[in-house]
């Protein structure tokens, strides 16, 4: 995991994109963002970058390939897998059977998006905040 690598946005809803990218400004985040519409672009972006992305922010009802699939495709990857890129839901959806998924596909976090931005600039900090400082297999390879 490269802690100053870029941090990869996936949600199909443009206000939801605006508003992601205003929280991590208040947060004055120094890591380059890459915002995808869809996973199957983000999936192509992984396969094909030389970047070595900090962590994975995915919606999981994207339209084609869901969250949880891209998540699934990601682990079936050997050189994806390596990467162990942390991956973390972060949805409006609080479907029981959608955190469930997310979990079987061992994702490293299931958070509801709060309506309040205040409440989401903390949830984002508090997820970042444990990822820079979490050991992680990669942390000296990246």
């Amino acid at each position: 995991m490269a802690r100053t690598g870029p941090i990869i946005i996936i949600d199909d809803d443009k206000d939801d994109r605006d508003l992601l990218a205003e929280v991590f400004a208040s947060l004055e985040v120094i890591n380059k963002l890459k915002f995808f519409e869809s996973c199957t672009d983000a999936y192509t972006y992984l396969k094909t970058t030389r970047d070595k992305p900090f962590i994975i922010f995915s919606d999981i009802n994207v339209p084609g390939m869901s969250g949880a699939e891209l998540k699934r495709l990601i682990n079936q990857d050997p050189a994806l897998r390596r990467k162990s890129i942390p991956y973390i839901f972060l949805s409006t959806t609080t479907n029981h059977a959608a955190v469930l998924e997310s979990y079987e596909n061992l994702s490293q976090g299931f958070f509801s998006k709060p309506n309040d931005f205040k409440a989401l600039v903390h949830m984002v900090e508090m997820i970042l905040n444990y990822w820079k400082i979490a050991r992680h297999p990669n942390a000296d390879l990246l």
